[in-house]
């Protein structure tokens, strides 16, 4: 576990930025740095949003479980799922309470501790790849089910998500969520075109 709380030069995303709708919030955490208390830290530059009862790719679509209690807990928390068997993905907990909504970080661009990324995935050839994908950048981050339900408002576990005044791309169209069978049609996908650090499909 890191030390408690992440240092990163701009402002904490407050509660107020991700008690909106997942689908406003999505592209508006392109370029935001989510942030390691060891100094780890990425840009964001690539997100899928989840929308409840409404979304039937959402994990959240046929109501509360066990696991995904947190996504209808309170907006600004992350919700961390194991998928495959064998990799944890992250997301921010979006919406109002209990609604059961979020964004899935899909890709961040590694802006430091990048030795310590390299470190936590040993395999990997070129820093673009460090990050590339929504399992890839929980391993190059050390987030794993013990982040599960943790606050980034708060910012004392580790973890945050900070505006340091880099703004989102403009006009950012949507397109087609990744690794889905249900809910294809709807174009809740946002990245930063031209990012090598973006996940291929």
């Amino acid at each position: 576990m890191p030390a408690r709380r992440p240092r990163w030069p701009g402002d904490i995303l407050p509660r107020s930025f991700f008690h909106r709708d997942a689908r406003v919030v999505g592209p508006e955490l392109l370029n935001k740095v989510l942030a390691c208390a060891d100094g780890r830290a990425g840009r964001i530059v690539e997100v899928e949003a989840y929308v409840g009862a409404i979304d039937p790719a959402a994990h959240t679509f046929r109501g509360r479980t066990k696991r995904n209690a947190v996504m209808f807990g309170p907006p600004g928390h992350m919700y961390v799922y194991f998928t495959y068997g064998m990799h944890w993905c992250c997301n921010t907990v979006c919406g109002d309470d209990g609604e059961g909504s979020g964004v899935l970080i899909r890709a961040l661009e590694p802006v430091a501790g990048i030795d310590h990324m390299r470190a936590a995935r040993p395999k990997i050839r070129k820093d673009r790849e460090l990050c590339s994908g929504p399992a890839r950048l929980t391993q190059a981050l050390g987030i794993t089910g013990d982040q599960n339900g943790i606050d980034l408002v708060r910012a004392r576990d580790g973890y945050t998500v900070v505006d340091d005044g880099v703004p989102p791309p403009k006009g950012v169209p949507g397109s087609a969520r990744i690794g889905i069978r249900e809910g294809t049609d709807l174009l809740w996908r946002w990245y930063v075109a031209g990012n090598p650090n973006v996940s291929r499909p």
